[in-house]
């Protein structure tokens, strides 16, 4: 399936990581992109929202990849495996989507 895709991770960390462990993850994340050929970019961000809708996620991660193959070829790169055997034991709570991005017709 072609097309751009989005793959958007949503995380709390869990209380009592320093920021220095946080900012450190962060960047092994934002490197994924220079391991993975199909990772084409990486954007993350912590909440800002007013809305207190965020149900406690401290964090969003997103990365762009060219079709929904490319996402299941990062999945399971070894690089990503590594990855996220390091990252994910940090979380209290996670949430994993993949979108392709619309464009309402005129």
């Amino acid at each position: 399936m072609e097309g751009v895709v989005k793959h958007i991770l949503l995380a709390k960390f869990k209380d009592g990581i320093p920021s220095d462990q946080i900012d450190q993850l962060i960047k092994q994340y934002a490197n994924l992109v220079n391991l993975i050929e199909p990772m084409k970019a990486f954007h993350w961000g912590e909440n800002v929202s007013i809305e207190n809708f965020h149900q406690g996620f401290t964090h969003v991660f997103e990365s762009t990849f060219d079709s929904t193959e490319g996402v299941a070829e990062y999945i399971d790169h070894p690089a990503h495996v590594e990855y996220a055997n390091t990252f994910l034991p940090q979380l209290e709570k996670v949430l994993v989507i993949d979108y392709k991005p619309e464009k309402l017709s005129p």
